[in-house]
């Protein structure tokens, strides 16, 4: 019993997690380059969707600013593209903007390490500054959503704003290499590919551990009953924090990743809307889950690309009865529901009976 119990729970845990991952890994060799590259694009988002399943799945902080990390890290890498495609002179657009010399915070984004590093960097401390003042305040709930999207909304117009610094509505356009290699070659778009693969797998793998450490621990009680964490002796300010700066790290990666498979980032990906639909993935495939993180941004993604090639002028009314029937017919998202069933049947199968007598399960 003790066997069948353990097998069981390790088929249900890590069971779609190795399908998933065979079926990314073998991709190329059924996929045209177009659909690899833009099922590389949906693992990009898939990677953010996991950092904002751990804020809001297990912390219980639904923040609705994710797309701003997900730029900051896009820039970040972008900015050292730019820089190399020139050749290390001034970009077309500051030319353009009058500009005679490369802005002081430009420069060190020659260096590939430099640009690297702020993928995760920037975002994080970004994250960690708002997050520290805002749990400080114990600001949370609804509150907490509005401020990081008025923060994404602010960012976005100023980047739209200073058009001789960040490229404005435009963005940061015409990347034609990334630390040397060519961006149209085949070669470099199936490695980039296989590193999303490896980034994916090494940040699931990463929040999957933390949640079942006693950081996770702390964290799901905190998102239960945070007065109660407090009261015994844990400051959940920190704790929130530091997972609101590892989320944003997460979404700095995801970004990364995403201007090279799209060769462009622009204010419109640091948008109100764009983070508004990384919650309608974490919700579709389950919160608290991970795996459904994935799963949802993968589906979402793919009903929107399929519904807008055959259905052009309708496309939208499609996705959004998706989106309605996903709701009513899983309220607990795709992977919260279906193991809230296999709980269910395992615990009907499990019930004793009466020698002798009928009885009915209680659930």
């Amino acid at each position: 019993m003790l066997k069948q119990t353990a097998m069981r729970q390790f088929i249900s845990e890590w069971g779609p997690v190795i399908l998933l991952g065979l079926l990314f890994l073998c991709a190329p060799l059924f996929l045209s380059d177009f659909r690899l590259s833009l099922l590389g694009k949906f693992l990009t988002f898939a990677i953010v969707a996991i950092g904002l399943d751990l804020i809001w799945g297990y912390g219980g902080m639904l923040s609705l600013g994710q797309g701003l990390f997900f730029g900051l890290g896009a820039y970040a890498i972008a900015m050292h593209m730019k820089l190399e495609a020139g050749g290390g002179g001034l970009p077309d657009f500051m030319v353009w903007s009058g500009l005679q010399e490369l802005p002081l915070f430009w420069q060190p984004f020659h260096s590939p390490f430099f640009a690297v590093a702020m993928v995760m960097i920037l975002p994080a401390t970004v994250a960690a500054m708002l997050g520290f003042l805002v749990f400080r305040s114990r600001i949370q709930g609804v509150y907490f959503s509005i401020i990081t999207q008025a923060l994404t909304l602010l960012v976005s117009v100023l980047l739209v704003g200073q058009q001789e610094y960040t490229g404005g509505t435009n963005g940061i356009t015409n990347l034609s290499t990334i630390f040397g290699y060519s961006l149209m070659a085949q070669e470099t778009q199936v490695a980039i590919y296989f590193v999303t693969v490896m980034m994916l797998a090494l940040v699931y793998l990463f929040c999957y551990h933390l949640t079942r450490s006693r950081f996770g621990r702390l964290l799901v009680a905190m998102r239960d009953d945070e007065a109660r964490v407090r009261f015994l002796g844990y400051d959940p300010v920190i704790i929130k924090t530091v997972t609101f700066a590892i989320s944003a790290a997460i979404a700095g990666i995801g970004g990364a990743l995403f201007v090279p498979q799209v060769g462009i980032i622009s204010p419109s990906s640091l948008g109100v809307v764009f983070s508004i639909e990384m919650v309608v993935w974490v919700a579709v495939g389950g919160r608290g889950t991970l795996i459904g993180a994935i799963i949802g941004a993968l589906l979402v993604n793919a009903g929107r690309s399929a519904f807008s090639e055959q259905f052009p002028n309708v496309w939208q009314y499609f996705l959004g009865a998706m989106f309605i029937g996903v709701v009513v017919l899983f309220p607990q998202g795709i992977v919260g529901s279906l193991r809230l069933g296999v709980d269910k049947l395992c615990l009907i199968n499990q019930t004793p009976k009466l020698e002798g007598s009928v009885s009915q399960p209680s659930i």
